[in-house]
């Protein structure tokens, strides 16, 4: 799918959600799809839909703790409710922070860096997460800010997350193009002031939410094309 293009001027930054977008959340299961038979998909399916429902609702409820936890939780909801050993959590969650880069990554950040671009992460994860999936992919050269929800204890889509960002690149939100596979953050994200591609990895419908990508791709290659050569222009 080409690019659907829109207005993207005058960016300064590109700013990535890290799971799905960077790294796949389908590969720890896939990894160890051997031990799971049949219900791999279906694990990873629910554990990656409880994980997200989990980060909400503790939002909502103001009872905050961190992506890991929230990871733990969901995994161990999903083993039992597929009728799953609990112990696999003892293998599939050292997985989790070692997720697979997706592979035009490393080369995209690279295109990006060298056109003068700022680029950083704002992503759900907690800081220790985020630090083994960038060394384990070896990308955390390639990135000037790596932005936790944890600076402002709250998940995504609060708009203090978005916040949280602009305050660390010290930009005016205008300035930062934000890179989302998952539509709901990416609407999140274009309704607080960001501006927005959303790379729609798996080709799904258009959601129903405020806020509006400025652009949409299929996978981060589309990019640099998109948003020219060099900042400012």
């Amino acid at each position: 799918m080409n690019a659907e293009r829109g207005s993207i001027g005058g960016i300064r930054a590109c700013v990535f959600d890290a799971y799905g977008t960077l790294f796949d959340v389908g590969s720890a299961v896939q990894r160890h799809a051997a031990l799971l038979g049949e219900q791999a998909p279906a694990l990873a399916a629910l554990w990656r839909d409880r994980q997200l429902q989990y980060s909400w609702l503790r939002t909502i409820q103001g009872h905050h703790v961190d992506f890991a936890q929230i990871t733990g939780d969901a995994l161990d909801h999903a083993l039992e409710a597929l009728g799953l050993d609990a112990a696999l959590a003892g293998v599939l969650l050292p997985a989790f922070d070692a997720l697979d880069a997706y592979p035009e990554v490393p080369g995209v950040l690279r295109r990006l860096r060298g056109a003068g671009y700022v680029t950083a992460i704002l992503s759900n994860g907690a800081p220790p997460m985020l630090a083994a999936l960038l060394a384990n992919a070896r990308i955390d050269a390639l990135f000037d800010a790596v932005v936790s929800v944890e600076t402002v204890g709250v998940f995504k889509p609060h708009p203090r997350v978005y916040q949280s960002v602009v305050n660390a690149l010290a930009l005016r939100a205008e300035q930062i193009c934000f890179l989302s596979s998952n539509a709901w953050d990416a609407h999140a994200a274009s309704a607080f002031g960001l501006r927005v591609v959303w790379c729609n990895r798996r080709g799904q419908a258009p959601e129903r939410l405020p806020g509006a990508p400025d652009a949409r791709i299929r996978t981060l290659d589309e990019l640099p094309e998109l948003l020219g050569a060099h900042p400012w222009a």
